[in-house]
């Protein structure tokens, strides 16, 4: 059995300005950077054997620090990618829906939004594939909050969803190819660093 902790990584201004980033690669900003070192610090005793890490920078950058205070291995994976939001990328949702007429009304309703990007879908089959071949039995996983969210409908969570902070961590654990939750830091941790 293989035991992961998802984490989305910390905050950078976009996420700040609540632009939709998606494959854009905006870098941490000083509030990231430290919710990342309080991640670190919440996971010094846990035991973790490895970090995986989408390869964007915000999440590279903060399993980078976590990385450096446990002195374990990083190993960067384009599969743990946020989902691509196409045109939507560095807008907030004012300006989508004052550009693009009805393609919020299509998010909200579980449907993709954006006509460039990548279907949600897709994005979720290459996440869940990419935890599914991590092989430590116990490992830290850093990517972003479209894959938080389709990780927990894969691993049975339902429709309920409270949004993932930055840093905030989903544990789960992986058994003959099937995603269990066991737990969830979701509104707590990344609140303790203030800005």
């Amino acid at each position: 059995m293989t035991m992961l902790i998802v984490a989305r990584h910390g905050q950078t201004d976009w996420n700040a300005e609540r632009r939709w980033q998606g494959h854009a690669d905006p870098p941490l900003n000083d509030r990231g950077r430290a919710e990342a070192a309080a991640l670190a610090e919440s996971l010094a005793g846990a035991e973790i054997e490895a970090i995986h890490s989408s390869d964007l920078a915000r999440a590279r950058e903060t399993a980078a620090i976590v990385a450096e205070r446990l002195r374990l291995p990083l190993t960067l994976d384009a599969r743990l990618r946020e989902v691509d939001v196409g045109e939507w990328s560095g807008l907030t949702t004012p300006e989508i829906e004052r550009l693009y007429p009805g393609a919020m009304e299509r998010r909200r309703e579980r449907m993709t939004g954006w006509t460039s990007g990548e279907p949600m879908e897709a994005m979720g089959e290459r996440v869940v594939e990419a935890l599914l071949s991590i092989r430590e039995e116990r490992a830290l996983v850093v990517t972003h909050g479209g894959p938080l969210r389709f990780v927990w409908a894969a691993a049975g969570g339902g429709e309920a969803w409270v949004n993932a902070g930055n840093c905030d961590v989903d544990s789960y654990a992986i058994d003959a190819g099937r995603i269990r939750w066991l737990d969830s830091t979701r509104g707590g941790l990344h609140q303790q660093v203030q800005g």
